[in-house]
């Protein structure tokens, strides 16, 4: 596949969304132990309904294949929702597909772009999320990238009979810290 470099980090960098790579992300959204983490674990997608939805995300401007730098692979995306220009928010998103490069630092460079994205060229003021409870693993890079927990909706999340809270989180442009890749351009 072809990838673009939009924000280059450290360990990825962001590329345009690619709809040819339905079949990988088909792979990932029905294996249950990457999807258990969304909100879809429930859902069985086709590759047609992959290939719709990556079609439709490649037409929205905010969202990213997240790519490995050194060996230029797809692991994963990341992007921007329910972005307000009026207000300067947006819901971030993002998984790492590639259960090889979980707990290797690549989400946490990833979502430090799409924040850097978000607070220096798009001018929003405040980035939230909401993750399960349980998902320790994201919890622990959220935090990492400067996230600060902001509340929680009570067993909101039901699996197997046992009840989670979704936790909610934010970060304001103003305890952003990253170095730039953004900046280094002017």
């Amino acid at each position: 596949m072809n990838y673009y470099k939009k924000l280059i980090g450290t360990k990825v960098y962001l590329s345009p969304v690619n709809p040819e790579d339905y079949e990988k992300y088909t792979e990932w959204v029905n294996d249950l132990e990457i999807s258990i983490n969304l909100s879809f674990a429930y859902k069985i997608f086709s590759e047609q309904q992959e290939k719709e939805m990556l079609q439709q995300m490649s037409k929205d401007g905010y969202q990213f294949a997240v790519v490995k730098k050194d060996a230029e692979e797809l692991i994963g995306n990341c992007g921007l929702h329910n972005v307000d220009l009026i207000n300067r928010s947006a819901e971030l998103g993002i998984f790492i597909g590639d259960k090889n490069c979980w707990d290797g630092g690549y989400g946490v460079d990833a979502v430090n772009l799409l924040l850097d994205y978000a607070f220096n060229l798009l001018n929003l003021n405040s980035v939230y999320l909401r993750v399960h409870s349980f998902n320790d693993r994201a919890i622990q890079c959220y935090k990492k990238c400067g996230f600060k927990e902001i509340g929680r909706r009570r067993e909101a999340y039901i699996i197997g009979g046992n009840k989670y809270d979704d936790v909610y989180m934010d970060i304001l442009a103003s305890e952003f810290e990253y170095d730039s890749q953004i900046i280094k351009y002017i």
